[in-house]
């Protein structure tokens, strides 16, 4: 046992080191290149498109729109993206993520840029490289119509919670200024305005076009003032560190919009256009019915049957052949299994998810798609493997000295004697293991990929509706799962019977 625990440590250490020495030696690599030249421009312009990452739950900067049934980013961000590639003489290609994976993003190599209405602050000066400022603007406090009178500026919520996205400029002037005050974050503008109507905050911090948009187009809340020392209310690009031809291009474009104020005469007017206001209630109601983005959870539906079809797959595969290695007599392979099981089953999924798309992302660029897949199906393997381990370790003894006795061997033994029965003790737990699976792919929308959850996110973007597209997600999550629950009894029955 001793000699099992000491191979584990040395796997994971070797491991650790493996994935390490490649991001150190890249860094360094990296560095030294930099000293020389800067040839980050010159990158993009050989592929020919610059990759820029937003979250786009903030509008107008940049926000999700229904456009001819499909979902499409657009905002005063997009626009000054689209300038500044415009201007290099390349394709903008716009990437979703969340707001705090952002940066993470931009230093591994999955962006170009990063333009989501992000400020310029002394700390992330540190990590990634900033244009310079593109647009300025106060800091607001949404909060509920019937709280009117009630609240007028931050001080007035003492004892009581603000919300703010995390990893953002609000949430860190909150925590510093407020003190008195329960700040609470959430990954996502529209989880927080939900939770603003629901009570589950009292306020939102939020920059003032943003809160001007929510409160437009949101029945119950409005906009008071915040009350805070703006720490630093400049909105810039943010580019990798060093990456001084790609900062130089963009305040060239930059210089161009603030001398012909492109922002104030074109670019938030456009943004505005795409938002529901000036249409009359029944126009607005009609384009936010739930029926008007049917494609977006059919596509949603499509990528997660795809997610959990091939990670069924390869996860029941993976998961056979280790456990077959635990059970074996060869010490180092049952050691490895081991380590594996032991590794993945106590570790996050979604420590795993991201690891591979941005870890590794640093040797090899893994497509979002592709790395949600690999995520999920080594994540299942690892417990689809203890469940044929036990179900194989449930067969009475004398099952395998029968069936050798009578001259078979330990492959035909395994494969006609012990597997069938095997398989008729492990089928409701393998059953409960594909329907988790297909829940816990879920996860994968955090990195962009436009399941089920993505898509919901999409639409509670667009009609700026929380909870009904939430609703609509648990009926086709629950459509799902109980048509596979009620295929996987029907083999039941079937097992049980033969």
């Amino acid at each position: 046992m001793k000699k099992a625990w000491k191979l584990l440590e040395t796997l994971l250490i070797a491991f650790i080191m493996l994935t390490l020495l490649p991001q150190n030696a890249a860094a360094a690599d990296k560095g030294q290149t930099e000293q020389r030249t800067d040839n980050y421009l010159r990158r993009v312009k050989q592929k020919g498109e610059l990759v820029m990452g937003t979250s786009p739950d903030y509008p107008p900067y940049e926000f999700v729109k229904n456009i001819k049934g499909k979902s499409k980013i657009v905002g005063m961000d997009v626009e000054i993206g689209q300038k500044i590639a415009h201007d290099m003489g390349v394709k903008l290609v716009v990437r979703s993520m969340d707001f705090d994976s952002l940066l993470v993003g931009l230093e591994t190599g999955k962006i170009d840029m990063v333009i989501a209405g992000m400020n310029a602050t002394p700390k992330r000066a540190k990590s990634v490289a900033f244009s310079q400022p593109y647009y300025r603007s106060d800091q607001k406090l949404l909060i509920r119509k019937e709280d009117k009178g009630k609240y007028h500026n931050y001080k007035s919520f003492a004892g009581k919670a603000i919300g703010a996205q995390t990893g953002s400029m609000q949430a860190t002037m909150i925590k510093n200024q407020a003190k008195n005050v329960k700040l609470k974050t959430m990954d996502k503008y529209n989880d927080l305005v939900l939770g603003l109507k629901t009570h589950k905050v009292d306020a939102v911090s939020v920059d003032k076009a943003t809160a001007e948009a929510f409160a437009q187009n949101t029945d119950g809340i409005m906009v008071i003032p915040a009350g805070l020392k703006t720490e630093s209310s400049a909105t810039s690009v943010a580019f990798h560190k060093g990456a001084n031809s790609l900062v130089k291009a963009a305040n060239k474009s930059i210089a161009e919009i603030k001398q012909k104020d492109l922002i104030d005469k074109e670019y938030l007017p456009k943004a505005g256009k795409y938002l529901t206001a000036g249409k009359t209630k029944k126009e607005v109601k009609a384009s936010n019915s739930m029926w008007a983005y049917k494609d977006f959870f059919i596509a949603g539906v499509g990528y997660t049957l795809l997610i959990s079809a091939i990670s069924v797959f390869f996860g029941f595969l993976l998961g056979a052949i280790l456990a077959f290695m635990r059970l074996g007599h060869n010490q180092i392979a049952r050691s490895v299994a081991t380590a594996y099981v032991e590794f993945i089953r106590g570790t996050p999924l979604m420590v795993q998810l991201l690891f591979i798309y941005f870890g590794l992302g640093v040797v090899v660029n893994i497509p979002a798609l592709l790395s949600g897949i690999i995520a999920v199906s080594l994540n299942s393997a690892a417990y689809v493997a203890e469940v044929i381990r036990s179900g194989i370790n449930s067969i009475a003894v004398g099952q395998t000295e029968a069936s050798r006795s009578l001259g078979l061997s330990r492959t035909a033994t395994m494969r006609y004697v012990i597997m069938p029965q095997a398989m008729k003790n492990i089928w409701p737990a393998l059953g409960n293991e594909f329907v988790s699976l297909i829940k816990e792919s879920s996860i994968v929308s955090v990195i962009g990929v436009k399941d089920l959850i993505y898509q919901s996110r999409v639409v509670q973007a667009d009609t700026y509706r929380g909870v009904m597209p939430l609703v609509i997600t648990m009926i086709l999550y629950f459509i799902i799962t109980f048509g596979l629950s009620s295929l996987m009894k029907v083999f039941e029955r079937k097992m049980n019977h033969d």
